[in-house]
């Protein structure tokens, strides 16, 4: 029986859609050796700097921690992220080489990464914009891996798709996979543009990926195995369905009736679920279920992880109630700069700028320095900038700010010369990055004052919670522990 292959997105993706990115560090040791041999082909893990800036500033927690528990704990899964020559969230041209070398080093030689995924010619063009960064991943042993975003415009026609994957093709990527970030695909769009990516991708591997954000996931799902993908990404429970992936149970259950089998451990599988459930519950963190068919989403074609991440920064700004002005706006935006793919980083500054309208009362007061350098042009002719309408183009590189910016990659710096900018040349690799990627040391400190990381299901764990639950309950007086031989009596006064 020819077996499906599955690409596990519960860490990474599962949670940016569904829990704003709230990887704890405690949460994945729980379940990594479950994900490890569990037979996935590829887990993605949550460690890109996006990640990193999230987990010390909101969570208060080491990344560095969490780097070597997936190292550990993971060793034989191939271990995947979204990357990008930049580093720092979406200053795609700030960040040397040197340093973004350092940190893919850092990751890759501690075993948390073996595999990266990146959106081709959405950055500008990895061959010529950043010709370092292919060959570089190649010479660590990295897989690479492309991937071909979906989009609805005027300009994302059938032979923009046919043209995309050609380009791609030349990178000689190891694999290709269709990226459906919004679920904006439906069974009649994906019959019509899966043939022509599989047509010209001149025999490299295809996988396909997309979110419940519509309802149509699973149904496109069975769709893709029909036509020819051998390789779906899917999440466990309660990090699947809503606006993230389809559930890994439920596409197998499909997967066989269409006989196909698969090499995954359901019993793993099911106590990783378990676990996520039980986090799920004592964090009060939302648990993923199938979504309505939601229109909606082809008009504003916002991401579920960027509105995930909305809800989040709206409630900080007391803007919670007003979610739906700025997807309006955000829609309004993007006609207006071209039609970009509402992806990362796109989908971000499409947002941002558009709650900074809405804060403010007035389109384009105040803008956001990437939409500048994006009418600048620094991104791909993919980006859409190309279509921009002219009068904004004009508004923006007439901004004072436009000019203190810069539009080139910066000049490659020793990691030694930036050392003395961060602490001295005795600092170690790790906390560079940290103090790189925070830009100071506040939030380090600060996350280090909050202690030790918290732990789910450590031998220690389950006893805390049990006195805690018991010293509750007024009415037990008496509890007994006992062991092959020995016997605890807890007795209250």
């Amino acid at each position: 029986m020819e077996k499906i292959r599955y690409v596990d997105t519960t860490l990474r993706d599962g949670t940016q859609s569904l829990w704003a990115a709230e990887s704890r560090v405690g949460m994945v040791e729980a379940v990594a050796e479950d994900l490890d041999q569990a037979g996935f082909d590829v887990v993605e893990v949550p460690i890109m700097p996006y990640n990193f800036k999230k987990i010390v500033r909101d969570l208060k927690e080491d990344p560095w921690e969490l780097v070597r528990i997936i190292g550990e704990k993971m060793p034989n899964s191939k271990k995947a992220f979204m990357g990008e020559p930049g580093l720092v969230l979406f200053e795609l041209l700030e960040t040397p080489p040197s340093v973004s070398k350092l940190f893919y080093d850092l990751l890759i030689d501690r075993g948390a990464l073996n595999r990266v995924q990146t959106m081709a010619n959405i950055f500008g063009n990895l061959k010529t914009d950043f010709p370092w960064f292919l060959p570089y991943l190649r010479s660590k042993g990295v897989e690479v891996v492309h991937a071909i975003a979906y989009s609805i415009s005027p300009r994302h026609t059938d032979e923009y798709f046919a043209k995309k994957t050609r380009e791609i093709v030349k990178n000689k990527p190891d694999v290709i996979y269709f990226k459906d970030a919004a679920g904006l695909l439906t069974v009649e769009s994906l019959r019509r543009i899966l043939p022509i990516i599989i047509e010209n991708s001149n025999g490299l591997p295809i996988e396909f990926h997309t979110h419940g954000t519509t309802g149509l996931a699973n149904e496109l799902y069975v769709e893709a195995m029909k036509l020819g993908v051998r390789t779906l990404h899917t999440s466990i429970p309660p990090l699947a369905s809503g606006s993230g992936q389809p559930s890994v149970f439920t596409t197998i259950e499909n997967a066989k009736h269409l006989n196909f089998g698969h090499s995954l451990d359901i019993e793993r599988i099911q106590r990783v679920s378990d676990k996520l459930m039980v986090v799920a519950k004592e964090d009060n963190l939302p648990i993923g279920a199938p979504l309505e068919y939601d229109y909606s989403q082809y008009i504003h074609q916002v991401p579920g992880g960027v509105i995930s991440n909305l809800r989040y920064q709206l409630i900080g700004m007391n803007l919670q109630d007003r979610v739906e002005e700025v997807v309006e706006e955000s829609i309004r935006i993007r006609a207006e700069l071209g039609y970009p793919v509402m992806i990362t980083p796109y989908s971000q500054f499409m947002v941002t700028q558009a709650a900074i309208n809405v804060a403010t009362g007035e389109r384009y007061k105040v803008v956001i320095d990437k939409l500048i350098q994006f009418a600048a042009g620094i991104y791909s002719e993919d980006s859409g900038y190309l279509m921009m309408d002219q009068n904004l183009k004009d508004k923006f590189l007439s901004l004072p700010r436009a000019k203190e910016l810069h539009y080139k990659p910066v000049e490659d710096i020793p990691i030694k010369k930036l050392k003395e900018q961060f602490g001295g040349p005795t600092l170690s690799d790790e906390e560079f990055m940290l103090r790189y990627i925070m830009k100071g040391t506040k939030d380090i400190e600060e996350m280090r004052k909050a202690g030790p990381y918290k732990q789910y299901f450590s031998a220690k764990a389950p006893l805390e919670q049990l006195l805690s639950n018991i010293s509750k309950n007024s009415s037990i007086k008496h509890v007994q522990i006992q062991t092959k031989n020995q016997s605890l009596v807890l007795s209250s006064k």
